[in-house]
Protein backbone atom coordinates (compact mmCIF):
# COMPACT_ATOMS: atom_id res chain seq x y z
CA UNK A 1 0.00 0.00 0.00
CA UNK A 2 1.24 3.30 -1.05
CA UNK A 3 -1.11 5.26 1.33
CA UNK A 4 -3.30 4.97 4.36
CA UNK A 5 -6.08 7.31 4.09
CA UNK A 6 -9.44 7.49 6.44
CA UNK A 7 -12.43 6.31 4.97
CA UNK A 8 -14.49 9.66 6.31
CA UNK A 9 -17.45 11.46 4.34
CA UNK A 10 -16.85 14.09 6.75
CA UNK A 11 -13.64 17.06 6.06
CA UNK A 12 -10.42 15.10 6.89
CA UNK A 13 -7.81 16.62 8.77
CA UNK A 14 -4.31 15.92 8.77
CA UNK A 15 -2.99 17.47 12.06
CA UNK A 16 -0.52 20.69 11.17
CA UNK A 17 1.96 20.01 13.54
CA UNK A 18 3.76 16.42 14.15
CA UNK A 19 4.29 13.51 11.53
CA UNK A 20 1.44 11.91 9.98
CA UNK A 21 2.88 8.57 9.26
CA UNK A 22 2.02 6.14 6.54
CA UNK A 23 3.23 2.54 5.21
CA UNK A 24 5.96 2.06 3.31
CA UNK A 25 8.13 3.86 5.19
CA UNK A 26 6.44 7.37 4.42
CA UNK A 27 5.82 10.11 5.96
CA UNK A 28 3.54 13.25 5.69
CA UNK A 29 4.87 15.91 7.47
CA UNK A 30 4.86 19.95 7.45
CA UNK A 31 7.17 21.80 5.11
CA UNK A 32 8.60 25.13 4.59
CA UNK A 33 9.30 24.28 0.67
CA UNK A 34 5.47 23.57 0.04
CA UNK A 35 2.16 24.78 1.87
CA UNK A 36 0.80 20.55 1.58
CA UNK A 37 1.93 18.35 3.60
CA UNK A 38 5.32 16.88 2.13
CA UNK A 39 5.82 13.13 1.78
CA UNK A 40 8.71 11.77 2.76
CA UNK A 41 10.05 10.01 0.85
CA UNK A 42 8.12 10.56 -2.77
CA UNK A 43 6.16 7.83 -4.24
CA UNK A 44 5.69 7.44 -7.98
CA UNK A 45 2.11 8.14 -8.25
CA UNK A 46 0.29 4.79 -8.81
CA UNK A 47 -1.10 3.08 -12.01
CA UNK A 48 -4.22 5.42 -13.52
CA UNK A 49 -6.19 4.66 -16.69
CA UNK A 50 -9.25 5.09 -16.81
CA UNK A 51 -12.24 7.13 -19.53
CA UNK A 52 -13.44 10.18 -18.73
CA UNK A 53 -17.30 10.44 -18.23
CA UNK A 54 -17.33 11.45 -21.91
CA UNK A 55 -15.88 8.09 -23.05
CA UNK A 56 -12.20 9.61 -23.86
CA UNK A 57 -9.71 7.38 -22.50
CA UNK A 58 -7.16 9.19 -19.94
CA UNK A 59 -3.67 8.18 -18.24
CA UNK A 60 -1.89 9.93 -15.64
CA UNK A 61 1.19 9.63 -17.45
CA UNK A 62 0.60 11.75 -20.41
CA UNK A 63 0.48 14.49 -18.23
CA UNK A 64 4.85 14.12 -17.08
CA UNK A 65 5.76 16.88 -17.46
CA UNK A 66 3.00 19.14 -15.39
CA UNK A 67 2.00 19.05 -11.79
CA UNK A 68 -1.11 17.17 -10.85
CA UNK A 69 -3.71 17.13 -8.89
CA UNK A 70 -5.08 14.04 -8.01
CA UNK A 71 -8.92 13.75 -5.73
CA UNK A 72 -11.21 10.85 -5.68
CA UNK A 73 -15.38 12.32 -5.57
CA UNK A 74 -19.16 11.43 -5.89
CA UNK A 75 -21.36 13.73 -7.75
CA UNK A 76 -23.89 13.37 -4.94
CA UNK A 77 -21.79 13.62 -2.29
CA UNK A 78 -23.73 15.85 0.17
CA UNK A 79 -20.44 18.10 1.67
CA UNK A 80 -17.05 17.19 1.19
CA UNK A 81 -16.74 16.60 -2.68
CA UNK A 82 -18.59 20.31 -3.27
CA UNK A 83 -15.97 21.52 -0.58
CA UNK A 84 -13.37 20.19 -2.52
CA UNK A 85 -13.95 21.53 -5.99
CA UNK A 86 -15.35 24.35 -5.23
CA UNK A 87 -11.79 25.43 -3.33
CA UNK A 88 -9.95 23.30 -6.77
CA UNK A 89 -11.81 26.31 -8.51
CA UNK A 90 -10.77 28.89 -6.91
CA UNK A 91 -7.02 27.66 -6.55
CA UNK A 92 -7.03 28.07 -10.48
CA UNK A 93 -9.16 31.36 -10.73
CA UNK A 94 -5.98 32.60 -8.42
CA UNK A 95 -3.41 31.14 -10.66
CA UNK A 96 -1.61 33.05 -13.91
CA UNK A 97 -3.26 31.90 -17.34
CA UNK A 98 0.42 30.46 -17.54
CA UNK A 99 0.32 28.40 -14.61
CA UNK A 100 -3.20 26.96 -14.84
CA UNK A 101 -1.38 25.80 -18.57
CA UNK A 102 0.85 23.67 -15.93
CA UNK A 103 -1.38 21.80 -13.93
CA UNK A 104 -3.95 19.22 -14.39
CA UNK A 105 -6.91 17.98 -11.90
CA UNK A 106 -8.24 14.24 -12.31
CA UNK A 107 -10.82 13.44 -9.83
CA UNK A 108 -11.87 10.05 -9.83
CA UNK A 109 -15.23 8.29 -9.49
CA UNK A 110 -15.68 6.65 -5.61
CA UNK A 111 -19.67 5.84 -6.94
CA UNK A 112 -19.85 3.99 -9.95
CA UNK A 113 -23.69 3.55 -9.77
CA UNK A 114 -24.49 7.27 -9.68
CA UNK A 115 -21.11 8.64 -11.40
CA UNK A 116 -23.50 8.62 -14.34
CA UNK A 117 -22.41 10.94 -17.15
CA UNK A 118 -25.04 13.50 -16.88
CA UNK A 119 -24.34 13.43 -13.64
CA UNK A 120 -20.89 14.31 -13.57
CA UNK A 121 -21.70 16.97 -16.43
CA UNK A 122 -23.65 18.65 -14.17
CA UNK A 123 -21.65 18.33 -11.26
CA UNK A 124 -18.88 19.67 -13.34
CA UNK A 125 -20.80 22.55 -14.52
CA UNK A 126 -22.22 23.58 -10.80
CA UNK A 127 -18.67 23.79 -9.92
CA UNK A 128 -17.28 25.70 -12.98
CA UNK A 129 -14.79 23.14 -13.50
CA UNK A 130 -15.91 22.17 -17.18
CA UNK A 131 -13.10 21.40 -19.29
CA UNK A 132 -10.78 22.10 -16.07
CA UNK A 133 -11.32 18.77 -14.60
CA UNK A 134 -10.49 14.93 -15.99
CA UNK A 135 -13.36 13.43 -14.05
CA UNK A 136 -12.94 9.81 -14.00
CA UNK A 137 -15.75 6.76 -14.21
CA UNK A 138 -16.09 3.09 -14.40
CA UNK A 139 -17.88 0.51 -13.41
CA UNK A 140 -16.43 -0.91 -10.04
CA UNK A 141 -14.62 -3.96 -11.36
CA UNK A 142 -12.63 -1.05 -13.40
CA UNK A 143 -12.26 1.52 -10.61
CA UNK A 144 -11.77 -1.14 -7.76
CA UNK A 145 -8.49 -1.63 -8.56
CA UNK A 146 -7.90 1.51 -9.13
CA UNK A 147 -8.92 2.55 -5.20
CA UNK A 148 -6.87 -0.38 -4.22
CA UNK A 149 -3.74 1.03 -5.71
CA UNK A 150 -4.19 4.71 -4.16
CA UNK A 151 -5.70 3.37 -0.94
CA UNK A 152 -8.32 4.80 -1.22
CA UNK A 153 -11.74 3.91 1.04
CA UNK A 154 -15.24 4.15 -0.74
CA UNK A 155 -18.10 2.17 1.32
CA UNK A 156 -21.88 3.01 1.14
CA UNK A 157 -22.66 4.10 4.31
CA UNK A 158 -25.18 1.62 6.03
CA UNK A 159 -27.46 3.88 7.41
CA UNK A 160 -27.73 5.87 4.01
CA UNK A 161 -26.83 3.48 0.76
CA UNK A 162 -27.04 7.10 -1.22
CA UNK A 163 -24.21 8.57 0.48
CA UNK A 164 -20.36 6.95 0.20
CA UNK A 165 -17.90 7.19 3.15
CA UNK A 166 -14.86 7.70 1.53
CA UNK A 167 -10.87 9.39 1.87
CA UNK A 168 -10.64 12.64 1.35
CA UNK A 169 -7.69 13.61 0.58
CA UNK A 170 -5.52 15.63 -2.65
CA UNK A 171 -2.34 13.64 -3.87
CA UNK A 172 -0.27 16.58 -5.28
CA UNK A 173 1.64 14.91 -7.98
CA UNK A 174 5.15 16.48 -9.53
CA UNK A 175 6.39 16.70 -13.13
CA UNK A 176 8.30 13.87 -12.79
CA UNK A 177 5.47 11.40 -11.97
CA UNK A 178 5.97 11.53 -8.02
CA UNK A 179 3.43 12.02 -5.03
CA UNK A 180 5.27 14.57 -3.42
CA UNK A 181 2.36 16.39 -0.70
CA UNK A 182 -0.66 16.02 0.41
CA UNK A 183 -3.59 17.85 1.20
CA UNK A 184 -7.12 17.94 3.50
CA UNK A 185 -10.03 18.36 1.90
CA UNK A 186 -9.81 21.59 4.10
CA UNK A 187 -7.08 23.12 1.81
CA UNK A 188 -6.59 26.65 1.11
CA UNK A 189 -6.58 27.54 -2.15
CA UNK A 190 -3.50 29.83 -1.68
CA UNK A 191 -1.61 26.44 -0.81
CA UNK A 192 -2.03 24.88 -4.07
CA UNK A 193 -1.18 27.72 -5.83
CA UNK A 194 2.27 28.09 -4.28
CA UNK A 195 2.86 24.32 -4.44
CA UNK A 196 1.81 23.82 -8.29
CA UNK A 197 4.35 26.56 -8.97
CA UNK A 198 6.95 23.96 -7.21
CA UNK A 199 5.55 20.63 -8.71
CA UNK A 200 5.38 21.64 -12.30
CA UNK A 201 9.01 22.51 -12.01
CA UNK A 202 10.64 19.60 -10.20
Amino acid sequence: MLLAVAAVVAVLVIGSTGDTQRPGGATATPSGRLAGLALTPAKPAPALALRNYLGTPVNIDAYRGKAVLVTFLYTHCPDVCPLIASKLHTALGQMPAAERREVQIIAVSVDPRGDTRSAVAQFLADHEMTGRMQYLVGSRSMLGPVWVRWDVASKADESNPAVIDHSALIYGIDARGRIVTLYSASFAPADVVHDVRLLART
